[in-house]
């Protein structure tokens, strides 16, 4: 039996204490075996499980996929701990210290009336944090390992901030138009298709920017939308006792228009 005391409500020090009891000699196996590379996959996993919870307004949710957040991040302590590197006290301290020298409009003399000023404040202050002293500097700091399309539209943002950017929505577009002509001769044999879509979907991101949409929520909309008529299509063509398989583009291209009417009419225009 570990040296634990069971308690009806427990804190963080709790969490900590349980982490190095499940990775010391006598604990858990799997636990005792992980190591940051190991873990990579779990802290993602684990992020996007909280804005889950977020999109549905589950409070309940949340709180369990925020711990489970929380519990990587006292893994990944841990294991410096173990290191004799840093413990979750000096990730603390660290965020304390980031946060008020960020913050000199709260925590300083600067001057922030209103969203712009304060996140303007925020920039610059990164700039000095991380030496930042040429707008390429920013550029490379957007983290790499981002989703591509988020990634692409940070980078973005950020050189708009050095003045390189459309003036307008229609430059993007126009932009995109140019980056589609490029595809095609790619796949004619006249360039590289992969160089040319990857320009292609950065154009697409730019245009995202200029209309105020998140290109991530705006491809996860579509994709499920993509599903819910898919399926539509599906249950029509078991319904005329046929497999998709075996029907012709033309016939399955007659289905998807069916499926769109069906949900837009039934959905009110939502999908």
């Amino acid at each position: 039996m570990v040296d634990f005391v069971y308690k009806d409500r427990y804190g963080l020090e709790d969490l900590e204490r349980i982490v190095a009891i499940l990775r010391a000699p006598g604990g858990c196996p799997w636990d005792r075996e992980q190591t940051h590379p190991s873990i990579r996959q779990n802290m993602l996993e684990e992020a996007y499980e909280v804005c889950e919870a977020i999109d549905q307004a589950d409070s309940d949710h949340l709180k369990e996929e925020l711990g489970d957040v929380l519990l990587q991040v006292v893994l990944h302590a841990q294991m410096e701990r173990e290191r004799g590197v840093f413990d979750l006290g000096d990730v603390a301290d660290g965020i304390c210290k980031k946060l008020i020298f960020r913050h000199p409009h709260v925590f300083g003399d600067v001057n922030a009336q209103d969203v712009d000023q304060a996140l303007n404040t925020w920039d610059a202050m990164k700039r000095v944090e991380k030496s930042q002293s040429t707008y390429t500097d920013t550029l490379q700091a957007v983290a790499r390992a981002l989703p591509a399309l988020w990634r692409a539209e940070k980078v973005q943002k950020k050189a708009k901030k050095a003045g390189f950017d459309w003036p307008d929505a229609q430059g993007a577009v126009d932009k995109l138009s140019e980056e589609l002509g490029e595809l095609q001769s790619a796949m004619a044999g006249q360039g590289d298709v992969t160089e040319e879509l990857g320009d292609l979907l950065f154009a697409c991101v730019n245009v995202a920017r200029f209309v105020h949409a998140d290109p991530e929520q705006a491809l996860t909309q579509a994709t499920d939308k993509f599903i819910a008529r898919f399926a539509l299509v599906e249950q029509k063509a078991r319904a005329a006792g046929q497999d998709m398989r075996e029907m012709d583009l033309a016939q399955l291209d007659a289905l998807w228009d069916q499926a769109k009417q069906d949900l837009k009419d039934g959905l009110s225009g939502r999908l």
